[in-house]
């Protein structure tokens, strides 16, 4: 554990900016791309400084009071950081809004929360906010990035963010509010609501910057470090994780183009550090093996070996059990010819100074950390939950467990409590959630530990490995219980199937939907002699034989009772803009089995090989 720095000395958020425009104003402090100039843009910290003193001002010209809520409706942005920093140095709370929400969820976390304020891309937005049927009778001012366009919503005045700044520019620095207190809340940040209402988390500054200390002793970065930010800073992981440690550690941050765009991206700007969430290296190792595929079946079983040796090699340097097929004595002579050529395309993906990457929000597939890890780009999972701003534990730099989520943060203790439920206790933990007494005291135990809701086993020398969402666990009408996640990852291990959602609670037996990867899927289709656009795949008795035992090949160390018997072939990628996924790219299950209610209902009337 890394000695005590100036980061464990800092008790509120603002502190850290004033610390960095402290002692290193003159250094690039964030990038973005410039679309209308097509190039990308650096600013100092001392530039960004000044941006956020503008917004002070301009705060409190408005009387907003310390406590006041401040709602942000932009994707991720040096106006979405202005306003952050702004609002936090003015001792005011900030209300982050998923991007991807929709307008009445939207409406509704303003309403809630009691925001006096929102800033926002343009007002066709706010229109739609505004025409949905939650009213936010609090909400006083509705600011654009994009436009300058000025007028009133009934009560609520809008206008660009150029005419907003005006009206602070007269006023006096020293009549600023003073700061905030450490019991202060640093936020309301709404979870996800993958079932019911979103619950408003309340997170202090105390909870908010111990988390970023403590992340600090397992995530140690320098000012020389570059952050690429692509998930949505509405998102604790990337708001403490990402945008917070950069400010700590001065750190340079540069947001990404966007998840479609992460590729051009690392070319472009060569990073060394990323937090992301398994979906997105699912995707890249898709790619990767796709390359493979091209290259044909004896580049493929050449590429198998030299993962299987490098694997080893991460085995021994992480003291983790070696995995022994038979050929370790091989593994040095296999290296040296062919490992070169089966590690160039993730070094030509990440780039030359990449470290590692830290995978959080979701489990991630032990298949495609293993393949990461064993070419050499070090994947360090870790877990955590907004209710704990967030992280909670995070593999490090040596003994780096990918099948395990780590070791607790410095100042978290764990536990298991009934149900195998993994309990916490630190100083991250929220103060509770907004206006809601009783789901805040139903979330924690007699005692004071927050509940996670997550079946956890902590024997493996004290790293938390997490076994499944307790309410995920699916309880068939034979009494049978299955975790679904588990059999998800195993049936992902072949890769013609790239998403997969596990069905069968109350069912007699488990079944599949399964988004399958185009180029492979054709290859199947082309042997069973069906096109690919048919719209009779389903019905397709050879077709769906063969893609039943592909999932039930993959999923044969289960008990028969958890191996799916039948499989809904889908094409189409589920997403966050359909609904279907989480911000953080988790599978919203009952939203999924309502959009596929009639197709799962046919998994339960179709013949079956049994």
């Amino acid at each position: 554990m890394a000695d005590h720095t100036y980061i464990d000395d800092f008790k509120t958020l603002p502190e850290m900016l004033t610390h960095t425009l402290a002692t290193q104003p003159d250094k690039e402090g964030y990038r973005y791309f410039d679309y209308e100039h097509e190039k990308w843009t650096s600013v100092t910290w001392r530039e960004f400084g000044e941006r956020v003193m503008r917004w002070r001002k301009a705060f409190a010209a408005m009387g907003f009071k310390r406590g006041d809520r401040v709602a942000m409706l932009l994707i991720n942005s040096l106006d979405a950081l202005t306003f952050d920093q702004a609002a936090l140095a003015n001792a005011l709370i900030p209300v982050p809004l998923h991007a991807i929400d929709t307008p009445e969820s939207a409406a509704y976390i303003m309403s809630d929360s009691g925001c006096r304020f929102l800033v926002t891309t343009t007002k066709a937005r706010w229109n739609a906010i505004f025409n949905s049927d939650t009213p936010v009778p609090t909400l006083e001012q509705v600011v654009f990035t994009t436009e300058e366009e000025e007028g009133q919503s009934n009560a609520t005045h809008y206008c660009g963010v150029k005419k907003w700044l005006q009206q602070g520019e007269s006023f006096n620095e020293a009549d600023l509010p003073a700061g905030p207190e450490e019991e202060d809340l640093a936020a309301i940040v709404y979870t996800s609501g993958t079932t019911g209402r979103p619950k408003g988390v309340m997170l202090t500054h105390r909870a908010v910057l111990s988390n970023v200390q403590d992340i600090a002793k397992q995530m140690p970065l320098t000012d020389e470090d570059l952050f690429l930010s692509y998930l949505p800073l509405s998102h604790t992981f990337e708001r403490t994780a990402t945008y917070y440690n950069c400010v700590a550690h001065g750190a340079t941050l540069v947001f990404s183009r966007g998840p479609m765009q992460l590729a051009e991206d690392f070319k472009d700007i060569h990073p060394t550090v990323m937090c992301s969430v398994p979906r997105i290296l699912e995707q890249f190792y898709a790619k990767i093996q796709a390359q493979y595929v091209k290259k044909g079946a004896s580049f493929q079983e050449m590429a198998d070996r030299v993962v299987a040796a490098g694997w080893r090699d991460f085995c021994r340097a992480n003291d983790l059990p070696l995995e022994d097929d038979g050929l370790p004595a091989m593994d040095d002579l296999i290296k040296s010819l062919y490992f070169n050529e089966v590690a160039e395309p993730v070094r030509a993906l990440f780039g030359p100074r990449f470290k590692y990457i830290v995978s959080g929000g979701a489990a991630l597939n032990g298949m495609v950390a293993k393949f990461f890890c064993a070419l050499g780009l070090n994947i360090r999972q870790a877990y955590g939950l907004t209710e704990y701003s967030p992280v909670i534990s995070m593999n490090g730099m040596t003994g780096n467990h990918p099948n395990t989520v780590g070791i607790p943060l410095a100042r978290c203790q764990v536990r298991a409590g009934a149900n195998d439920e993994l309990q916490v206790f630190g100083p991250s933990m929220m103060k509770g959630y907004w206006n809601l007494p009783k789901e805040t005291a139903e979330t924690f135990t007699e005692d004071g530990w927050l509940r996670t809701g997550d079946q956890v086993d902590l024997s493996d020398g004290g790293r938390v490995r997490i076994k499944g969402r307790i309410k995920e666990i699916i309880v068939t009408s034979t009494g049978e219980k299955i975790c679904p996640v588990d059999v998800e990852f195993a049936i992902q291990e072949d890769h013609l199937f790239e998403q997969v959602m596990v069905v069968g609670e109350g069912r007699p037996y488990i079944t599949a939907l399964v988004v399958v990867n185009e180029m492979l899927f054709r290859l199947v289709c082309e042997e069973v002699g069906i096109t690919p656009d048919s719209p009779a795949l389903n019905r397709c008795r050879d077709l769906r034989a063969k893609i039943v035992k592909r999932v039930r090949q993959a999923a044969k160390h289960f008990p028969q009772y958890g191996v799916p018997r039948n499989v809904y072939i889908l094409r189409k990628h589920w997403t966050a803009e359909d609904g279907l996924l989480t911000p953080t790219m988790k599978l919203r299950r009952r939203q999924i089995a309502e959009r596929f209610a009639q197709e799962i209902e046919e998994l339960y009337e179709s013949p079956r090989k049994h």
